[in-house]
This record gives structure tokens, C-alpha cells and sequence, in this order.
């Protein structure tokens, strides 16, 4: 075990690829599952009953609630437990435009969001009338904040951008779109799932603030909405009081405590330097692989305001399917998106304005907490050699 209580090695990767796709889903930390086991065993009782057998599991569930809240700056009472990241996004953009009364409600989002929050906002322009806004991005996948101030209207009910893209690792200017926003008179919904717990996040620089499980160590299945206080939405769920009426039906009291925990982890991960380390670690993959394929190596995304964890690349010469076909000891992502056999350009490399060649030959590799030097110096190595390095 390292000082800090984390195991050498997941025994989930024991024997396995190099994992470098941490962006995709984390390797549930030990921690957490010990966590969560109690409430899988002895703590089986409603947390909403009033006898014995309740009491530890609304304990149990308050403490978690806390300890969310405490990663993002937030109160206990602002946190809404969901089921996955893209119900969060649900009920902050469908709940917002139904909460408005607005007869033509206007959202706003950007080209290179989260699918969960384009599909929720086209349903909501089938569905409910709305009027959606999709502002453009620059070649790094960034959001002109002057863009957001023409796009906004007196019917703009809430803009919708995430904190950090899953593919690239940009990071929005945050603060100041949400500014902007708000000054308007508007909501600003963030999904920040890529970035809680991988770098600082300030939840009152925004109105609602999407947090995922999976993406930080916990269990597939839980996430998290914040709602500031006075916000309005319409429930996703109808049924009973629970999760202030929102989200109803009897809380997974040991998922709750997983996120809790992962929570905790990451809190004391953040202050301990965590994203120091893996910024450097992904730096040096970087620099292996520029220096192994002299003149073919493109980053896709700001070299500065982006994710310590992620590195996007386009090689030349190569397609990124391929290549990680050929180099079966790592495992990551590619550019592309397979449907029915044939591989397609990833929209949010298209919409920055990359052609085709660029984005199918594009590399997601993304590190995380059991990522250790050896892993980059194997990655960089097997897939020069496979790119054709000479």
C-alpha cells in the first residue's frame, strides 16, 4: 500500500492491457467497495424508516450527501442523488424548461457537449416546443463567451455547457460563461462528470452541476445533481419525497455511500497533488511519443486549459482504430465512433474543425490513479512501433 492508503496495483489490471482510458470508466477504488459493502449486508434497512433498522442508513446516506457536497463546495441540502450522469443532465435541462411555464422556452448548449445533454435538448425541441441554441466551438473546443451573450434572448431559460470535454479534455471558461448567464437572468447547468475530482471544481459558480460515479472511482449507477437553493425544476421521477421531491424512490443507500467515499478520496487526492502527477505522467507520454514519431504527432485540444489527465493525439499516417487493433496491451480510445462495421469521425474532433484524415487518426489515452511511469514508457514504445516509428 502507498502512504496515502491507495493499493500499488488495482487488482482489476493485474495481468491486463496497460488501461488508458480512464475517461471511459474507472477501476472501482478498494476503498469504496468497503465502503459500500455494509450497506449490501447488515445496513439493509430504509433509511426513510423510523425504526432501528433505518437509523444507520439515513446516517449513512446524510454523511455521503456531505461528503459530495464537500468535494464541489456545496451544501449537504443541495445535493440530489441520480441513478447516472445522464439522468442528472435530464433533470437539470428538462426540469428547468417544464419548471419555466415559458410557452417558448430557449436552451442553449455547444457543438462538443455530452451526448446525454444533446439528446436531452433535441427531445425537449420535439417534446416541448423549446428552441435550441447550439453555439460553435474553436479549433482548441472552446466556447466564445461572446458568442453565448448574442445567443442569449429574454426566453433563454438555461445554457448547458460541461466542464470538461471527455474526448479532448478541454476545459470550458466556466466562471464566465456562467456569469454572463446569470446576469441574464438565465440558469447555467454544467456537467462537470470529467472533471470532479480530476481537478478543482466550484459549484457556485453555477446553478446545477452534473457528478458521476463512475468517472471517479465509485460504481457504475450513481451520480449526482447540485441545485442551488431557489431553483426550480420538475421532478424526473414522481412518487414520494425523496431526493427534495425530485428524483423519487427509495434511495441505494450503498451507492450513495460509494460516491460519498470516492468523494472523500478525492478530496484528499486533490490537496495531496494528485493532478500534479498525472499531468506529468501524461506530459511525458507525450513528449515518448513526439519524440519516437518526429513531425507526425497533432494534439487535438488546448496544450494548456485542459484535463492533467488527458492526452488527444492524431498521428499521421495511421488510423486510430487500427492502430490500437495492432497493439492489443493497451487499452484506449480512438477519434472514430463504429457503427454497424464502419468507423466514423468523432463529432467533437469534427466540429473543431479537424478533417477527416486528423479525426480517424485521432487517440484518446487518459490516465488515472493506478497509472504508473512503466505503463507510459510501454505505451509510447508499442505504439510508436505500431504507427511505423523508424
Amino acid at each position: 500500500m502507498n502512504e496515502d492508503g491507495r493499493a500499488e496495483v488495482h487488482p482489476a489490471l493485474t495481468g491486463g492491457p496497460v488501461y488508458l482510458d480512464y475517461n471511459a470508466t474507472t477501476p472501482v477504488d478498494p476503498r469504496v467497495v468497503a465502503a459500500m459493502l455494509p450497506h449490501l449486508t447488515r445496513e439493509f434497512g430504509n433509511p426513510a424508516s423510523a425504526h432501528a433498522y433505518g437509523t444507520s442508513p439515513a446516517a449513512a446516506l446524510a454523511r455521503a450527501r456531505a461528503d459530495v457536497a464537500a468535494l464541489v463546495g456545496a451544501r449537504p441540502d443541495e445535493i440530489v442523488f441520480t441513478a447516472s450522469g445522464s439522468e442528472a443532465d435530464l433533470l437539470a435541462l428538462r426540469g428547468a424548461v417544464l419548471a419555466s411555464g415559458l410557452p417558448d422556452p430557449h436552451v442553449i448548449t455547444q457543438a462538443t457537449e455530452h451526448p446525454a445533454a444533446l439528446a436531452t435538448c433535441n427531445a425537449l425541441e420535439r417534446l416541448h416546443g423549446a428552441r435550441v441554441t447550439v453555439l460553435p466551438v474553436d479549433a482548441e473546443g472552446l466556447v466564445d463567451p461572446a458568442r453565448l451573450a448574442a445567443a442569449l434572448d429574454d426566453a433563454t431559460v438555461l445554457v448547458s455547457v460541461m466542464a470538461a470535454n471527455n474526448e479532448t479534455g478541454a476545459l470550458q471558461p466556466i466562471a464566465e460563461l456562467a456569469a454572463l448567464t446569470r446576469r441574464h437572468g438565465a440558469l447555467f447547468h454544467c456537467d462537470a462528470a470529467q472533471a470532479v475530482g480530476k481537478i478543482p471544481v466550484d459549484a457556485s459558480d453555477v446553478d446545477l452541476l452534473t457528478i458521476v460515479g463512475h468517472k471517479m472511482y465509485a460504481p457504475k449507477g450513481i451520480a449526482a445533481l447540485r441545485v442551488r437553493p431557489g431553483v426550480r425544476l420538475e421532478p424526473v421521477v414522481y412518487g414520494g419525497g425523496q431526493e427534495r421531491g425530485l428524483r423519487a424512490g427509495t434511495e441505494n443507500v450503498s451507492l450513495a455511500v460509494a460516491l460519498g467515499a470516492a468523494a472523500r478520496l478525492a478530496s484528499e487526492e486533490l490537496a495531496a497533488g494528485g493532478p500534479g502527477r498525472i499531468g506529468a505522467l501524461r506530459d511525458d507520454l507525450h513528449r515518448r511519443l513526439t519524440e519516437a514519431l518526429p513531425g507526425r504527432i497533432h494534439l487535438n485540444g488546448p496544450p494548456g486549459a485542459r484535463l492533467p489527465n488527458t492526452l488527444n493525439v492524431s498521428i499521421d499516417g495511421v488510423l486510430g482504430h487500427e492502430l490500437l487493433a495492432r497493439v492489443p496491451g493497451i487499452a484506449a480510445s480512438t477519434g472514430s465512433a463504429c457503427h454497424s462495421g464502419a468507423h466514423t469521425p468523432s463529432p467533437v474532433l469534427t466540429a473543431m474543425g479537424m478533417g477527416r484524415d486528423r479525426a480517424m487518426g485521432a487517440l484518446r489515452l487518459s490516465l488515472g490513479r493506478w497509472s504508473t511511469p512503466g505503463d507510459v514508457r510501454f505505451a509510447a514504445a508499442a505504439l510508436a512501433k505500431a504507427a511505423g516509428a523508424r
